[in-house]
Order: C-alpha cells, then sequence, then structure tokens
C-alpha cells in the first residue's frame, strides 16, 4: 500500500514517570507512517483524494500535548487511534516516539517506542431466538456502532434457522454484519461479550436458548 512519513517531527511535551519530567518537560520525535491508497490523488491531482499532512501534525501535536502520560507507549496508541479514527482513508499506521532526553544515566543516543496499528475487517453472526429477537438483534447493531472503535460498515437481512443441537426451542432469527474496527480479535470478543450480556443473555445449557448470540465468524 503507499503511504505517506511524516518524519522527525519535534514537539516539547511532558511525558515520564518522574515528577520532574511532566514539571519540566522535554523534547520528543515522532515520526508517523501513513498507509493510503494515493492513486486517485496522484492521477487528479486533487486535495481531497488524500489526506491533509498539516492537519495529521497538528493532531499529532495536540495528542502529544494535552495530557501527560507515565508511558510514551500510551501516548503512541493515542496517536494511532486518533489518527485511525479521525481519517477515512487512512488503513494502517506506523507511529515511533522517540524520547532522547529520557532519564538514562549513560550514553545513549534515544529511546523509541515503535508501534503498528491497524484497521480490520470482521463479520459478525448475530442470532436470537427469546422474547423480541429483531429487537435484540437491532440492539447488537446498535450497541456496536456506538462503539467509537467499530464502524459498522453492512447489515445483512435477517432469517429464520432451525435451532441446532438436542435441546427443544424456538427457531432462531439470524443475521451477518460487516464491521471494520480498530481492535483485536481478543477485545472485539471482550466486546461482544459484554453486548450480549446487555441484552440479558444467560449461559445455562449448551446450545440452549438465548436473547443474543454474537459470533466472531471472520
Amino acid at each position: 500500500m503507499d503511504k505517506i512519513i511524516i518524519k522527525d517531527l519535534e514537539i516539547f511535551a511532558y511525558h515520564g514517570v518522574l515528577p520532574e519530567e511532566k514539571k519540566q518537560g522535554q523534547n520528543f520525535i515522532v515520526t508517523a507512517e501513513l498507509y493510503l491508497d494515493l492513486r486517485d490523488a496522484g492521477m487528479t491531482d486533487e486535495l481531497d483524494k488524500t489526506v491533509n499532512y498539516a492537519k495529521v501534525c497538528e493532531d499529532i501535536s495536540e495528542c502529544m500535548t494535552e495530557e501527560k502520560y507515565d508511558l510514551i507507549e500510551a501516548v503512541a496508541e493515542n496517536i494511532a487511534g486518533t489518527i485511525l479514527l479521525e481519517y477515512e482513508k487512512i488503513k494502517e499506521v506506523h507511529i515511533i516516539i522517540s524520547k532522547p532526553e529520557a532519564p538514562i544515566d549513560m550514553a545513549f543516543d534515544t529511546v523509541c517506542v515503535d508501534i503498528t496499528r491497524r484497521k480490520h475487517t470482521a463479520y459478525l453472526g448475530l442470532g436470537s431466538n427469546l422474547g423480541d429477537k429483531e429487537g435484540y438483534l437491532d440492539y447488537a447493531v446498535d450497541q456496536l456502532n456506538k462503539d467509537e472503535y467499530i464502524q459498522v460498515k453492512s447489515i445483512s437481512s435477517y432469517i429464520v434457522t432451525k435451532p441446532y443441537g438436542e435441546v427443544e426451542q424456538d427457531d432462531f432469527l439470524n443475521g451477518c454484519v460487516e464491521i471494520e474496527t480498530l481492535y483485536t480479535p481478543t477485545e472485539l470478543l471482550a466486546v461482544t461479550s459484554d453486548i450480549e450480556q446487555g441484552a440479558g443473555r444467560k449461559r445455562i445449557v449448551h446450545w440452549g436458548p438465548r436473547t443474543l448470540d454474537i459470533d466472531i465468524l471472520l
């Protein structure tokens, strides 16, 4: 994929575990690689086909200066999340934060944190066979959309399916959603489990009836 590189952006900020670091501040160096498709921008010479890297620099500066963090790991995570959420065209970011004035009593050049974060496409299966089935599926979609790290891209129609297994129970109403998310699979699983619990899901009988079931399909 194409990329825009913002290299060695100098920002004075107040991050560090030691009290004097948060009081006196120090210089940080940020490099950001922004992965996106630049073909249309190159062919048309139009700014709206790419991202304004001056605005990205302002966003990075705000992330660095609005709050004080103990760890530059946390600063890097905040910058990566902010860029991915703010810019639809950017699919992946590579962030390097250097701390050349770190409190190390030895000769050194700099200390860096280097992370890569990206948007993931995931497909979720939704199911319900208790109570207001359609209402529970709609609830799941609504809760997914309310999460800032998730964007619902498309929703299937709902279909009726027969239950699987030996437990006698009502037919299921099922659907599928496509989402774009910044979560890892494990983090996404925790989010979907919380949504299930919010719909009153009780895990009593294996393959038994449920108000809401959300499966990560892919």
